[in-house]
């Protein structure tokens, strides 16, 4: 017999504290290199904004790879699940 949540009365966490932690980490990272890079613009170095567009790039590139290398763990784990489960 299938179980809702909703009508069970109790619900799953939407987020958990890793979670908020981590999002919370990515929103830091790019709020202070959008301010670095601001910066830069307004004291108008070239060095400075070049510093800040590598950051934001680099970041958004290990992001990328995270989450790829995240969805690939997913889809070994899946293939693991014996077959009556």
């Amino acid at each position: 017999m299938l179980t809702f949540p909703a009508l069970s009365g109790s619900k799953p966490p939407l987020m958990n504290y890793r979670t908020i932690i981590n999002r919370a980490l990515v929103l830091s990272v790019f709020v202070i290199a959008g301010y670095l890079l601001a910066r830069s613009l307004y004291y108008g170095s070239f060095i400075g904004i070049i510093l800040a567009l590598v950051a934001i790039g680099a970041w958004a590139l290990f992001l990328y790879q995270l989450n790829k290398l995240q969805d690939k763990k997913d889809e070994d784990m899946i293939e693991e699940l014996p077959e009556g489960y």
